[in-house]
């Protein structure tokens, strides 16, 4: 009465001491007998030895024999508490009798240990988990029975499991490997995520769990893809059953919960039979041989039809006549897979080894009310490899016609040979869709290479940009007389006026001149720097072009001979002081308006009449010596309030001419009136 969890397959098996992992009983004993193949040995592995040594193994301990009966012999008697074993215990038959003895004790967990055949020499136990190992990628054994109810798993396919997961039951859940054979698993360990999701899959229910730090997932074949239940690849017209269910509702319409509803997620009422026994079915046609890995079922779905199938057996054909009961390798009864337990959830079970089959069918053995269900196969395409066509080359030309024939024979009897004694099928291949770790840390260092590289390039690229046009920039701005950062808006829009423009109604932008700098030039500089500085009032024309008598101005050029650069001696004209190439402002007690310096147009004849030149100045009096400009002469202002030279109309709102102070003129109507006025 000392047996705890116990399942011993054919080439591997798990076994415990009795209500293992906690205290076990006082006084109980158990005997586990031990067989394999014939010519091979067993391997014994403890993951967890825990049995009072009080006594010095007197009446707890654990035994191992070599053989079965009266003639075994002793290999070890083991006892001790926490007690570790590195090694492995190896038989030297196929045959081994393990013996636990529980004696008077008050503390010990007991044992679990796993067994397999010697040529399964990376044996783990159920309760490794993938944080005992430093690979990021591996090979382990599991033993048939990991599925312990005393062992979490955290996760699912193909998101991963917790690191803290049983490997070999996390394998049971994923259906790597079976629980009634074990197997070999290929695992890879990979950065956690930030949560686990549950599910029911092959009889093991994973937990919902959180945040850990590396995960692991399964190298599989990777025919675990959808059949067309879901998708509707498979008709309506290949899903058959062996009834369907047909009611009416409270408003007389007419329910039928056929075959073709039974397709995995699909919105609506599901597949129902009419009579619920163990002799119902729901068949579906694949078309052709495929390789089936797995099925997934859902219940209802409908909340007020809580219709579900527990348990249910599998049956498969290739002409749908003679039909096979799946069963698991090496076993002599059917396989009963555990189905859903409620109507929402949905619940994966994995067929080890596969079925390869046209048509399989679901038979029902529990249900809750009624038989309902929905269902998606899992699997892929199969083939059987052919062998590849021989053609036969025409045989060489011989004068010889006896050679000829003796080398046709020779040669179709070594094709015959090769066919007769090459009757092996050729196995599908299979391609692994799962990334290897070698493959992963490429993917990953050209993820992070790729973005670096991209950025130092645009950057280099910006620098060099940034430099040229700091460059073109630099070249610009070199002079004698260079302007301040703030003032070179200004004096763009100021040397606009140079340019031609499209329309003579565009009014100037006011700019200013630098007077600081002129300040401290010698008076012969200062010509030359009013002809490149900005005017703080207007700016005059000064070395323009002829199109620049389109703009607006408010200076008059000189009446008579034109001055040259060789006249303007700031130290010839004795009222230069006074004089200035730009208007100056008005005094305090002065007129409202400053005096205009009228421009003569006389000497540009492109320039077309009748353009107005709207000025704020007063009529201009005494002439002074020009300051600058080759083509335009200016002249001061004077305190003579009214001149015969120029003509001005009557302010708007006004009586008549008045005080010349108090006047606001307008341009001359014409160049012309101007011209006569002169005359006169």
């Amino acid at each position: 009465d000392g047996c705890g969890h116990t399942i011993l397959g054919p080439e591997s098996g798990t076994l415990a001491s009795i209500n293992y992992p906690q205290t076990s009983p006082n006084s109980t004993v158990c005997e586990w007998e031990i067989r394999v193949k014939p010519g091979q040995r067993i391997q014994l592995k403890f993951g967890d030895f825990d049995i009072d040594d009080s006594d010095s193994c007197h009446s707890s301990y654990l035994r191992v024999h070599n053989g079965i009966g009266p003639t075994r012999t002793e290999i070890g008697k083991y006892c001790g508490f926490g007690f570790q074993m590195d090694g492995l215990i190896t038989s030297k038959s196929n045959e081994v009798t393990v013996q636990f003895m529980s004696g008077t004790h008050t503390s010990g967990r007991g044992f679990l240990a796993a067994y397999s055949t010697t040529d399964k020499s990376d044996l783990i136990t159920c309760l490794d988990n993938a944080s005992h190992f430093s690979e990021p990628e591996f090979n382990k054994y599991c033993p048939a029975g990991c599925v312990i109810p005393f062992a979490d798993i955290s996760g699912t396919i193909p998101h991963g499991y917790r690191d803290s997961s049983s490997l070999c039951m996390a394998g049971v859940h994923a259906g790597v490997v079976s629980n009634t054979l074990g197997g070999q698993i290929n695992v890879v360990i990979s950065k956690g995520i930030p949560r686990y999701e549950g599910s029911l899959a092959n009889n093991v229910t994973s937990k919902v769990e959180q945040l850990s730090a590396s995960l692991f997932t399964f190298k599989t074949s990777g025919c675990y893809g959808t059949l067309g239940m879901e998708s509707g690849v498979i008709p309506d017209s290949q899903i058959t059953a062996s009834s369907i269910l047909e009611w009416s509702n409270q408003t007389g319409q007419v329910n039928i919960w056929k075959p073709g509803n039974a397709r995995l997620k699909r919105v609506g009422p599901p597949w129902a039979a009419f009579i619920s026994d163990e002799h119902q079915w729901l068949q579906i046609d694949l078309n052709k041989e495929k390789k089936i890995t797995g099925i997934i079922t859902t219940g209802s779905t409908l909340a007020e039809y809580y219709y579900y199938v527990s348990a249910y057996r599998i049956l498969y054909s290739n002409d749908a006549q003679k039909w096979t009961v799946y069963r698991e390798a090496g076993m002599d009864k059917d396989k009963i897979f555990q189905g859903n337990t409620e109507l929402y959830q949905e619940v994966r079970n994995n067929f080890i080894p596969p079925i390869i089959a046209r048509f399989f069918r679901i038979n029902p053995l529990k249900w809750h009310q009624k038989i309902a269900m929905k269902v998606e196969l899992l699997g892929c395409q199969f083939s059987i490899g052919r062998a590849p066509k021989i053609t036969m080359p025409p045989p060489p030309q011989n004068k010889n016609d006896d050679k000829s024939d003796d080398f046709s024979d020779d040669f179709i009897h070594s094709v015959k040979t090769s066919l007769q004694t090459d009757k092996t099928t050729f196995t599908p291949e299979i391609k692994n869709t799962t990334v290897t770790r070698s493959v992963t840390k490429d993917v990953a260092l050209a993820a992070v290479l790729v973005p670096v590289l991209v950025m130092v390039f645009t950057t280099l690229i910006l620098i060099l940009v940034c430099a040229w046009h700091w460059r073109n920039r630099k070249k610009k701005t070199e002079g004698t007389y260079d302007l301040p950062y703030w003032d070179r808006a200004g004096w763009w829009k100021g040397m606009k006026q140079f340019l031609p423009t499209k329309s003579a109604e565009h009014e100037e932008t006011p700019v200013r001149y630098s007077s600081s700098e002129i300040s401290h030039l010698r008076p012969r500089e200062v010509p030359a720097m009013l002809q490149t500085e900005s005017a703080e009032y207007a700016q005059p024309l000064v070395g323009g072009i002829v199109g620049t008598l389109h703009q607006r101005s408010t200076f008059k050029p000189e009446e008579g001979k034109e001055a040259s650069y060789a006249n303007l001696d700031p130290y010839s004209s004795p009222i230069q002081e006074v004089y200035h190439a730009y208007a100056e402002p008005l005094p305090i007690t002065g007129p409202e308006y400053a005096t205009p310096i009228i421009m003569d147009m006389s000497s540009h004849p492109s320039t077309p009449l009748g353009v107005p030149s709207i000025s704020t100045f007063k009529a201009a009096g005494n002439q002074a010596p020009p300051l600058a400009g080759t083509h335009n002469k200016l002249l001061s202002r004077t305190d003579s309030a009214s001149s015969a030279q120029v003509l001005y109309d009557t302010p708007k709102g006004q009586p008549g001419p008045g005080a010349a102070a108090e006047l606001v003129y307008q341009v001359p109507q014409s160049l012309a009136h101007s011209a006569g006025s002169k005359d006169e």
